[in-house]
């Protein structure tokens, strides 16, 4: 088995504030997996540092070096074949950079599984939904347009605790698509969220999205009793023991599921049906990965959310003048094109 990693840094073409960091650049890791004359094709896109549980880029560097891949490797030599992506998942740790390293690798072992196979994603996940995409803004810093996708039926919209600037209301209230208000963990206390629903009361608001930190759904609750709108819970949701403590306690009506965060495709898919069990809306979060990512996990979205999520393509300055995604036969049904992959660095190899 041979395995390739490249990193691609890239600007975002709107830069997005958020309570505790500006979401500016992002660094795209791919890995190619290649077994017996077949490749397959995984990303992730982690963060530039370590915040509200998840992991920095360097982190998951070290993840995959020291633990997941020799891991990979030693099963393929005592074997004397590669494992199904369906075992992947078992190698997730409680570490958050184990669950976004793994993530990594399953899906670049499901994409080779499928090819081998001769087989479409679409075989695996059968379409069920027309997913709507989220677009995602920030009501902290808005002097700078807005990049909407024309596709989006619901914006994300970064707020902090203060009082919001007439500037942000109006905005908000000038576009027509309902806003999902998010936090980041950045609030201490229930009357920094009420009063800036308050304040977008002419806006059409479905929701607010992790006040407080991960872990917390006392506070959660309590809020939830004061709101009109539903929470959202994101940051805090990392296993099926979140949603089932989160249920428990009616922290929150509504989930954000990031398939990296969570350990992999195959863990958002359980967990994704395990919420829908316990009578939680959820759906699908990213980290601005490339079109390639979005692609995969725009499959997922369909075939069990239908919720907005976050599938759409994120603009970046380097997508302007340069092709991101090529089509390939089987598997996802499209690769890192070979023009981005020359553009990237190749940074590890394994063997």
């Amino acid at each position: 088995m041979e395995l390739t990693l490249w990193r691609d840094d890239v600007t975002l073409r709107r830069g997005v504030a958020a309570a505790l960091q500006r979401h500016e650049r992002r660094t795209r890791l791919f890995l190619r997996l290649r077994h017996d004359g077949v490749e397959g094709f995984g990303e992730v896109a982690p963060q530039n540092v370590a915040l509200n549980g998840d992991p920095s880029v360097q982190d998951v560097l070290e993840e995959l070096r020291d633990v997941t891949v020799p891991q990979l490797l030693s099963v393929v030599a005592r074997e004397s074949l590669a494992p199904s992506w369906t075992r992947m998942a078992r190698f997730a740790a409680a570490r958050p950079a184990s669950c976004v390293a793994v993530a990594l690798v399953e899906m670049a072992m499901l994409d080779r599984e499928l090819r081998c196979t001769q087989q479409d994603v679409t075989s695996l996940w059968p379409r069920n939904f027309d997913t709507p995409t989220v677009a995602t803004v920030s009501l902290i810093e808005v002097d700078e347009p807005w990049d909407l996708d024309q596709d989006a039926a619901r914006l994300r919209a970064k707020t902090s605790p203060g009082t919001l600037s007439r500037a942000a209301i109006d905005r908000a209230r000038q576009v027509i698509l309902p806003v999902l208000l998010d936090f980041n963990c950045s609030a201490s206390a229930d009357e920094q969220v009420l009063v800036q629903v308050q304040a977008l009361s002419g806006v059409e608001l479905v929701g607010v999205e992790q006040p407080y930190g991960a872990g917390n759904v006392i506070d959660h609750a309590t809020l939830a009793e004061q709101l009109l709108v539903p929470i959202s819970l994101d940051e805090g949701v990392r296993t099926l023991r979140d949603l089932d403590q989160i249920h428990r306690y009616g922290a929150a009506q509504m989930v954000c599921i990031k398939p990296a965060r969570v350990g992999g495709l195959a863990n958002a898919r359980t967990m994704v049906q395990r919420a829908s069990d316990l009578g939680l809306r959820a759906y699908l979060g990213g980290f601005f990965e490339s079109p390639f990512a979005r692609h995969v996990h725009r499959f997922l979205a369909e075939h069990c959310v239908v919720e907005p999520s976050d599938v759409g393509v994120v603009a970046t300055v380097e997508s302007l003048d340069r092709l991101e995604i090529a089509p390939v036969e089987g598997g996802f049904g499209v690769a890192p094109s070979p023009e981005m992959l020359e553009k990237s660095t190749v940074i590890a190899t394994w063997s």
